[in-house]
């Protein structure tokens, strides 16, 4: 079992998508999202949410990302932070959000 200390561990923060482009090479249907995170500055992530998410439906969304990760490369692409999403049984992703336009940058805890 994971302790509360773990938890702590993770640092998890509200980011506004800035912009999204295609991401062709990557294996599942992917966007690379640019995320500003507000004092903590903007970073890029690789969201294989594709399927469920036109473009247009991400620019100015509010998410939660895990933002103390090491960059994964993916394909082509350097991902700096992890982009949270709840997984349907089907396989489908929907990404979290915070209720209200919260701060960019807020920890969520």
């Amino acid at each position: 079992m994971a302790t509360i200390d773990d938890f702590q561990k993770i640092e998890m923060r509200v980011g506004r998508v800035l912009a999204v482009d295609d991401f062709p090479e990557a294996r599942n249907p992917s966007y690379k999202l640019t995320i500003d995170f507000g004092a903590y500055g903007t970073r890029r992530s690789s969201a294989a949410v594709r399927r469920w998410y036109e473009k247009a439906d991400l620019v100015g969304r509010r998410v939660v990302c895990v933002t103390n990760f090491p960059p994964r490369r993916i394909a082509t692409f350097d991902s700096e932070v992890l982009t949270l999403g709840a997984i349907e049984a089907d396989g489908r992703v929907v990404l979290l959000r915070p209720d209200a336009d919260a701060e960019l940058g807020s920890p969520i805890g």
